[in-house]
Formats: structure tokens, C-alpha cells, sequence
């Protein structure tokens, strides 16, 4: 069959006209525009009498990945027979990836019998041998994209070095500010919402709970949010109900720190230009500058939500949540206190005891303690430090400080006198290994012996200068600021008197609970707590006792 004869019966089946542009090609100018690219291809498909033409567009997709719409529905259409041609602009318009549009020109195009048309790179199928150029083309196409990639990847991380915002859209609370695309403000109806949630989780609520409620108040979800502002945002929800609202929404609402006024870049990262799932970066190589824009949600609030959802709450098998629930540790072993309640029991029957106690059989011992006795105790203790520090707020303020200074003092020793101890032994390390080494060439050991030797002091010397060098970093650090107690006083000015504990004024003044092992003194059954505030730490009034008694 002569070549007139082949385009004849190529052209009884569909000639496909393939365009691509992604943002990157925008960048180029008007050249590679969807109407140019069309033009081209229409002109030559009339010029070269090829028939039953059908044109299929991906406008904004990048050439370095094939999952397109208008890709995937033409590439059905191979795979059914239904295409005669293929016929693009160029072999970039195809793809930017050499092995996938190596496998499709080689592969995929022959085997299917579709004729490939690369118009301004003189590719043709049909011509055989006069396309051995294409793999070079391929290839230089993709070095193109891995250019662009790296250059791209350079201007984003500087912008996020420099502290702006590297997320398309502001979070849920949030506006781009209209005369600065790169500062956000608040959105206030949105930002009621957000405090809303924020003062539900410090009240006790969990999550499933809190959505609940906000949704039972038929307020429009962030996705339906954004879009009633005309905002183009990705809809990626379970369901289409602009007033449900998820579980994970209200998680993720819970831990950012965009609510605190900071910006947070680099919080996801790709392996390669060729893949596109974000992963999740570590919190360590998360770029935070504090103060870009105005905050909806105060530090301390943020802080005290931040202690609730790391020691969660949990939900008793009636329903319940405990006002104590994730706040009581074991003094000794270290793991949370279990809560321990069952149908019909009084309130005075309840307690804790050790997770460890529990789980692991002579792990721990029980220390058991009745959920009255602790909260009876912690009203206590939050009457009493409220009171000393409203009626002698100079004294407070100096005690805590001289405390903190104290601590700070202390832990400093001891960095330093482990600092001098590890300098010592790497110094004395040197000479065992050079005294080794002597020994060595004078026959004295042998290579094997020298060698095993040498190799276990030179990792403990290793693990030495690690440590040498945090120690330092440590010293070099550490300051006075460990605590604020102005914070603390700003806590105790909101509360005039207090009568009764809930879960909301727990977690705003209490970090921890320790829970000592009971003892059996003089007969009686002694049992120490200790309680460590926010912000100050562990702190008790003059006129109280530190060891308190249980029954």
C-alpha cells in the first residue's frame, strides 16, 4: 500500500488534535496558547487532507504528568480503536516525561496502529527511520521541565524563607488582604466560628462533639465559605451539605498556628517535579515567623487547647467525659492515670489508677485516688494560689521568679559539670586511641585487636561530641524567661471567685497532676499530689501545705 493509500484509510477514523498548555508554557508568551496551538493544527490537518478531525484540550496541566481529563479520555479512544491520528504542536504538547512519552511514541502509538504527527519538530510516524531524533527530543523536553521545576522550587523557598505566606488560599478566619495579596486579614464571621470552636475545646468538648454542635447551628462549612466568597478553593468533602462539618475539619482547625498570628511555611513537601502527592514535612523543618498578620485565638488559649488534644479526653462507655479525663499522671512510672467508673456507682466511688498498673502485670503499683479527693484538692490549691496572688501580687511575682531563676540555675550546673566530664573523657579517648595505635606498630596488638578496639572508642567519642555539642547549645541558650508570670496573673484577674471545677477552668490553670504512690504512716493512709500550673509551674502559697492527706 502506497503512502496516499495509508492516509486514506487513516483518515476514515478520527484525527485527533491534541493541545496542552500549562502555567509554566504561559510564561513563554502567546506561542503556545490553546487558540495558537489550534490554529496550527487545524490548518494542517485541512492543508494535508486529513479528515474527521476532533480536537481535545488540557488547559493548565503540566507536561510532567498524564493524568489530564482530555489525556485520559483520548487515550480510551486508542485503546478502543477509534483513532487513526494523533497530530500535536510539538513533542512537548505530548508530555514533558521521556521514559512515558518514549513508551507512548514506541510503544503504545505503533501497536494501537496510531499515526503520531509532532508538527514543528518534523516528527511523523508514518517516515520511519527519518525519526531518530525523537528520543533526543523527549529527553531535552524533560530537562526542560526539571529546569523549570528547580527554578520554581527556588523562588517558593525564598519566598517562604522570607516569611510570606505560601499556601494559595488563607485558612478558614481569614481574607486576603485586597490591597496586599500577601498579607491576610481577619473575616470576621468566620472568625467567630473559629473562637467558637477554640473555647468548645477548652470547655472539654471533643471533636466529633464540637463538630457536632457547630453544625447544629447551620454555619456554612469552610469549603461552602470560600466559595459563597467567590473564592476557587479544591472540594475535596464527603459529602455535598454546605453545613456538615467533619471531624478532621475541626481537628485540624484545633493545631494551626495561622490562628496565633504566625505563618507557617513548608509544611509539606514533594520528592520530585514528577510527583505530584504533597507528604506531610516534619515540624521540625517548618519555617515559623510569628506576628505576620492579626491573631483570631490568644497564646494562651492556643496553648491550653494544644495540652487538651495531647492528652485527650476520653469518652467513659456512658457517654461521659470526666473533668479530670487526661490531666492525672503516675509520679513514678510516668503514664496517665485511668479513669474507672461503672453504671450505678456514686460519684464518690470513681478513681484513677495507673494505665501502667493495668496493662503490664507488676509494672506499677495502682495509686489508686478517688476523683473527689482530686478535686476537692484542686480547688483547693486554685483558691488558695489566686487568692496569694491577688492579695500579694509583688511577693507572687518574686517568689515565682526567684523559683524559676533557681531551676534555671540548676539545671545550668548540672549541663555544665556534664559538659566538663564529656570534654574529659573525649580528651582522654585521644590518648587511648594514640596509645593503641603505638602498640600496634609495635607489634604489641594485633591488626584485629587494634582495629575492634579503635572502632568501639571512636563511636563512643562520636556519641561524646554529639552530646558535647548540645550541651553547649544548651548553656548557650538557656535564660531567665522560662516562665511568664504575667500570663498567669492575666488568668487569675479573669476569675473573681471560684465555687465549683469544671473542664475549662482545669486546663486553663492546671498542666499536670502527679499522683504519688499511697503509704501507710502512723496508721493512716497518706497520699502526696503534685500540681503543676501553667505557666509557673509547680508553686504552692506560704501558708499551704505540700503534702496533702487522702482517705
Amino acid at each position: 500500500m502506497n503512502r496516499q493509500s495509508q492516509t486514506a484509510a487513516k483518515n476514515d477514523l478520527i484525527t485527533a488534535l491534541y493541545c496542552r498548555l500549562s502555567r509554566d508554557d504561559e510564561l513563554q508568551g502567546d506561542s503556545n496558547s490553546i487558540k495558537n496551538q489550534k490554529a496550527i493544527l487545524q490548518k494542517y490537518a485541512a492543508d494535508n487532507g486529513f479528515r474527521n478531525t476532533q480536537v481535545f484540550v488540557d488547559d493548565g496541566y503540566s507536561g510532567t504528568t498524564f493524568d489530564r481529563p482530555d489525556w485520559q479520555r483520548l487515550s480510551g479512544m486508542i485503546g478502543e480503536g477509534l483513532i487513526g491520528t494523533l497530530i500535536v504542536k510539538d513533542m512537548s504538547r505530548l508530555g514533558r516525561d521521556y521514559l512515558q512519552v518514549g513508551m507512548l511514541t514506541e510503544m503504545v502509538f505503533p501497536n494501537n496502529d496510531v499515526r503520531f504527527i509532532a508538527i514543528n519538530n518534523g516528527v511523523d510516524s508514518i517516515n520511519g527511520t527519518e525519526n531518530d531524533m525523537t528520543p533526543f527530543i523527549n529527553l531535552f523536553n524533560e530537562f526542560y521541565a526539571k529546569d523549570t521545576s528547580r527554578k520554581i522550587r527556588a523562588v517558593f523557598k525564598a519566598k517562604g524563607n522570607a516569611g510570606k505566606p505560601l499556601c494559595t488560599n488563607p485558612p478558614y478566619g481569614y481574607i486576603k488582604d485586597p490591597e496586599d495579596k500577601l498579607h491576610w486579614i481577619i473575616d470576621e464571621e468566620a472568625a467567630e466560628v473559629v473562637r467558637e470552636i477554640f473555647h468548645l475545646c477548652v470547655q472539654g468538648y471533643g471533636v466529633s462533639k464540637i463538630a457536632n454542635i457547630i453544625t447544629a447551628k447551620h454555619v456554612m462549612n469552610p469549603t461552602a465559605h470560600a466559595k459563597a466568597l467567590g473564592i476557587g478553593v479544591s472540594d475535596n468533602r464527603s459529602t455535598a451539605d454546605d453545613y456538615k462539618w467533619g471531624n478532621g475539619t475541626i481537628s485540624h482547625m484545633l493545631t494551626r498556628q495561622e490562628y496565633i498570628g504566625n505563618t507557617v511555611n513548608f509544611k509539606t513537601y514533594r520528592k520530585s517535579y514528577k510527583q505530584k502527592k504533597q507528604l506531610k514535612n516534619d515540624p521540625e523543618n517548618w519555617q515559623i515567623f510569628e506576628g505576620t498578620h492579626e491573631a483570631i485565638i490568644d497564646k494562651e488559649t492556643f496553648a491550653i487547647v494544644q495540652r487538651i488534644r495531647e492528652g485527650r479526653r476520653r469518652v467513659t462507655p456512658m457517654g461521659e467525659m470526666p473533668i479530670l479525663s487526661g490531666m492525672l499522671f503516675c509520679a513514678d512510672c510516668g503514664a496517665k492515670l485511668y479513669q474507672v467508673r461503672h453504671r450505678g456507682w456514686t460519684h464518690d466511688k470513681e478513681h484513677f489508677v495507673c494505665a501502667t498498673y493495668r496493662k503490664v502485670k507488676g509494672g506499677c503499683s495502682s495509686h489508686q485516688i478517688r476523683n473527689v479527693v482530686v478535686e476537692e484538692l484542686l480547688l483547693d490549691g486554685i483558691r488558695s494560689i489566686t487568692a496569694f496572688a491577688k492579695d500579694h501580687e509583688d511577693e507572687f511575682v518574686q517568689m515565682v521568679t526567684d523559683k524559676t531563676r533557681a531551676e534555671v540555675n540548676k539545671s545550668l550546673r548540672a549541663d555544665k559539670r556534664e559538659l566538663e566530664q564529656a570534654q574529659a573523657r573525649a580528651g582522654k579517648l585521644d590518648g587511648i586511641i594514640q596509645s593503641l595505635y603505638e602498640d600496634n606498630l609495635d607489634g604489641k596488638i594485633s591488626d584485629e585487636r587494634f582495629a575492634k578496639m579503635t572502632a568501639s572508642y571512636e563511636e563512643e567519642q562520636e556519641t561524646l561530641e554529639s552530646r558535647i555539642r548540645e550541651l553547649k547549645e544548651a548553656i548557650g541558650t538557656v535564660t531567665e524567661s522560662t516562665c511568664n508570670v504575667d500570663v498567669f496573673l492575666k488568668l487569675v484577674r479573669k476569675y473573681t471567685d471560684i465555687h465549683e471545677l469544671n473542664a475549662e477552668i482545669i486546663r486553663e490553670f492546671v498542666e499536670k497532676i502527679y499522683i504519688y504512690k499511697a503509704e501507710r504512716i502512723d496508721g493512716k493512709r497518706i497520699q502526696r499530689i503534685k500540681i503543676v500550673w501553667n505557666c509557673i509551674g509547680e508553686f504552692t502559697p506560704p501558708a499551704v501545705a505540700r503534702n496533702k492527706e487522702t482517705a
